[in-house]
């Protein structure tokens, strides 16, 4: 009975494609035309952020930013460029309310799991703007991604307790000046914080300002080191 009722379901509501909105095969893949759009990253790449190289340049090789100005984090791992069929992805699952492809993302960034991963915490949402979207976006590629790796995740002792405007649209410093100061770790999640290796997880990583400002709370707090993992990532100087 339960088979059969799950075999009508699916005849109602077939499996979509994430991009485009086109009838597939099965849940959290992409259709062939999608899928030949999304830029997956991987090596060779910075060995500080991961940022792709056009071509391998050593394992130790770090791009000019870096160099400049080595970053406190492990590296940014992202599944894949920003481009229309990840942006897509995104912002069904930010606005509206496509929460299953939370595990669409994590199947593709699982990927990429450091070896020395203790614990996932999810770039978290303001109370207000977790209020009125109901659901962290990060929160839910993080409970998706521990599940696929059986990593423990810690969804609470990150915490934004000051409310920020919206990043679109501002430049770099002034990014920067709108994550100061916005996150703390949380009295109880002190001790599951220090001495282990956080993967910092969000679904689209940008300029780095919040990333960078999450980064330094959790080493204030302890931990031993912090990796950024995300679904996509920007790699042109225009952010959306």
């Amino acid at each position: 009975m339960r088979e059969t009722m799950r075999r009508m379901l699916k005849l109602a509501l077939p499996p979509r494609c994430p991009g485009c909105g086109a009838v597939i095969a099965a849940d959290h893949r992409f259709c062939a035309d999608c899928w030949g759009e999304l830029r997956f990253i991987g090596p060779p790449w910075c060995a500080s952020c991961n940022v792709p190289f056009a071509f391998a340049r050593g394992d130790d090789a770090r791009c000019g930013a870096c160099l400049a100005d080595p970053p406190r984090h492990r590296g940014i791992r992202a599944a894949v460029a920003y481009g229309e069929v990840a942006r897509a992805l995104a912002l069904k699952l930010k606005y509206a309310g496509r929460t299953a492809y939370a595990e669409t993302a994590a199947r593709q960034m699982m990927r990429l799991m450091p070896a020395e991963a203790d614990l996932l915490v999810p770039v978290p949402l303001h109370r207000w703007r977790l209020w009125r979207r109901g659901y962290n976006q990060a929160g839910l590629i993080a409970a998706a991604l521990g599940r696929l790796t059986e990593t423990p995740v810690e969804q609470r002792a990150l915490e934004r307790f000051r409310s920020t405007p919206m990043l679109r649209g501002l430049g770099a410093r002034e990014r920067r000046a709108a994550v100061c100061g916005v996150f703390r770790v949380v009295q109880e999640g002190k001790m599951r914080i220090a001495g282990r290796n956080i993967v910092l997880v969000d679904d689209v990583h940008t300029s780095g300002a919040t990333a960078n400002a999450a980064t330094a709370t959790l080493l204030g707090a302890g931990a031993a080191s912090v990796t950024i993992m995300c679904w996509a990532r920007v790699l042109d100087a225009e952010a959306d």
